[in-house]
């Protein structure tokens, strides 16, 4: 286990409209509002798009993705994280519950996801944790990366997030 100790800087409540895609319009609230690293929560509902149930086979690296299309209004409950990837652009990692019709599907919302009338959420914007997004090349997931065994340790990673990824780190063995 890797771990940073942060605080809590910012929090912004967000209301997204019918038609917003998830998780395309958090990424870029974060990067207008130059958020690098934040605790995401969102309530609402969701029209259309597809979510990852689990790898097809669990035995097979890289994993081929079991995608579930959405289809029609669904309620939604998810929480995720975002992070800067080498690059410094922010990326959401978000896993949702959504129900409709007294069945629930639970996954990784994937790009494309849209708002089906109002979505509400919280982000909870974290200092000096220096946590990025990295490819792993075994399961090809942009892993949260943490302490100085990553890639920004290597120089691939931006300088402005390589500043704030040296600050509070720590590992936890």
């Amino acid at each position: 286990m890797k771990a940073s100790e942060g605080r809590v800087g910012r929090v912004f409540v967000i209301r997204l409209e019918d038609g917003d895609i998830i998780p395309e319009c958090i990424e870029r609230f974060a990067e207008a509002k130059k958020i690098s690293v934040g605790q995401v929560i969102m309530i609402g509902g969701v029209g259309e798009g597809q979510v990852v149930v689990g790898p097809r086979r669990s035995n097979e690296i890289p994993p081929e993705p079991m995608l579930v299309p959405v289809d029609g209004a669904h309620e939604l409950m998810g929480v995720g994280v975002v992070a800067p990837d080498r690059t410094g652009k922010p990326i959401l990692h978000m896993h949702a519950s959504l129900g409709r019709s007294g069945k629930a599907t639970t996954g990784c919302l994937r790009p494309g996801v849209s708002t089906w009338t109002v979505v509400e959420v919280i982000i909870f914007e974290i200092l000096g944790t220096g946590a990025v997004r990295d490819l792993d090349e075994k399961t090809h997931f942009e892993l949260l990366q943490i302490g100085e065994t990553s890639k920004s340790a290597q120089g691939l990673i931006a300088p402005s997030v390589q500043k704030r990824f040296r600050r509070n780190r720590k590992k936890i063995r």
